[in-house]
């Protein structure tokens, strides 16, 4: 996974064989040149035009008609009581450890990414479990980048022996024990590192991923709003290898299909106060906002719609499209849109997944952590080994070229016959190339209602 990956021109493809609808939008390849630039320190990294009392213009853009959606079930699961006995066995059980927020910024994704992790451990321990043996989890807080709980997690993890860490959702987070895991010999397995940072990361093979880089993301995203109407974008970004890696390749895409990016004003984790960053961005008068945030988009969002900006041309990310009924005022962010990584959340999979948390309102990557765990079992029962490094020589493997099969039972059902496994799950078809990455991916387009919930609008499958 040192190697550089080669990267090809990012479109949309036919794809993963599933019936969900694909939007066409008439994104075609020129629109996905080469990304460029990249954050800089707090502060402005372009100049606003001279009316600097102007707001962002209002009624230009028209997008797509949303398409709605409706999340599908990858594929048949096996049956559990029929999984013949490991061919294999172990003195150690596979132990996994997750790194998943709790706390900090980006703790609203940590339910639904523990919820996905938990309903794998326990459909695999009702299959029999890996090489004869219940698979064990330890949960841990990863925090965010303003602390040091993910550091001392991790350190925990270690010694108890862990094979892999699941985790951490934050790209920037994850910088910061990469290392540290890899170094000990562990996997580190995250389901929603997005930054591209880590496609050629030195981490002897044991740094894999089932988010999609924002490569896909931020080219995706760019090429939307340019389908919108929309000539000028100024964009909130925050300064971290999550927001900088968007930043560049939202910029990239817009500036590709003839687009300008006319402000971009940059906070840091930590900040509070949001208003000179607004303040420069709607005096550039831009008909687009992006906002690349983590929960600072509960205070970023009120200012602009507060400066006249209407909601419909505001664009999230993954980071905070979210369900923000209980935070913000009714109508607040009705329009506006944002984007995430993976299928729409199928209904039995929700179902499953409220089994497991009830209080569960959000499901972003959950498929991508119940798919990391699953991935992880099935190497594992491959190799004959909890040993991280041999897991994961055997991660490429069990993800592509072999038969389709789409839960722990079905797809340990054919390795234990002698046959050779596809995993497809719920984040998508996945097929890791060597450098731990997903090669395609499905980036699902939310359009938020009047109770400021995210609401599915249209998915779009690209090629990475």
């Amino acid at each position: 996974m040192t190697a550089l990956r080669k990267t090809g021109p990012l479109g949309l493809g036919d794809g993963y064989g599933r019936a969900a609808k694909m939007a066409a939008l008439g994104l075609g390849v020129a629109l996905f040149a080469s990304a460029c630039g990249s954050g800089g320190d707090s502060g402005t990294d372009s100049s606003p035009s001279e009316d600097s009392s102007s707001a962002a213009n209002s009624s230009v853009l028209s997008c797509p008609e949303s398409q709605g959606g409706t999340g599908e079930d990858p594929g048949e699961k096996g049956d559990p009581s029929a999984v013949p006995a490991s061919t294999g066995t172990t003195d150690t059980p596979l132990k996994l450890g997750t790194l998943l927020p709790t706390t900090g910024a980006l703790a609203f994704l940590g339910p639904p990414e523990i919820a996905g992790v938990d309903l794998a451990v326990e459909e695999i321990n009702a299959a029999g479990g890996v090489l004869g043996k219940p698979v064990e989890v330890v949960h841990r807080d990863s925090g965010d980048t303003t602390t040091d709980i993910a550091t001392q997690s991790v350190t925990d993890l270690l010694g108890q022996d862990v094979s892999a860490i699941i985790g951490a959702a934050s790209s920037g987070v994850s910088k910061t024990v990469i290392n540290q895991i890899t170094g000990a010999g562990v996997i580190q397995f995250s389901p929603a590192n997005t930054s591209p940072d880590f496609t050629d990361w030195d981490d002897n093979g044991l740094y894999w991923r089932t988010a999609p880089s924002d490569v896909l993301q931020g080219r995706t995203l760019g090429n939307y709003i340019m389908e919108c109407g929309a000539q000028t974008v100024g964009m909130i970004v925050l300064n971290d290898a999550y927001g900088t890696g968007l930043q560049s390749n939202i910029k990239g895409s817009v500036e590709a299909a003839g687009g300008q990016v006319v402000a971009e004003s940059m906070f840091n984790e930590g900040d509070s106060q949001f208003s000179s960053q607004v303040d420069t961005v709607t005096a550039a008068n831009p008909d687009a906002i992006v906002v690349i945030s983590f929960d600072q988009a509960k205070s970023i969002a009120p200012l602009l719609t507060g400066k006249g900006v209407d909601p419909s041309q505001i664009f999230f990310v993954d980071g905070n499209t979210s369900d923000y009924s209980a935070d913000l005022e009714a109508g607040t962010l009705e329009g506006a849109q944002g984007t995430i990584p993976g299928p729409f959340a199928s209904d039995n999979f929700k179902d499953a997944l409220l089994e497991v948390d009830p209080a569960l309102k959000d499901w972003a990557y959950a498929g991508e952590s119940y798919d990391a765990v699953t991935l992880l079992a099935l190497a594992s029962e491959a190799a004959g080994s909890t040993d991280g490094q041999a897991i994961a020589a055997e991660l490429q493997g069990v993800s592509s070229e072999g038969e389709k099969c789409f839960d722990f039972a079905g797809c340990v059902t054919i390795l234990r016959g002698g046959g050779d496994i596809d995993y497809d799950g719920y984040s998508g078809p996945i097929s890791f190339d060597e450098n731990g990455d997903p090669t395609e991916a499905y980036i699902g387009i939310y359009q938020f209602d009047a109770d400021n919930k995210p609401v599915p609008s249209r998915s779009e499958v690209g090629k990475l």
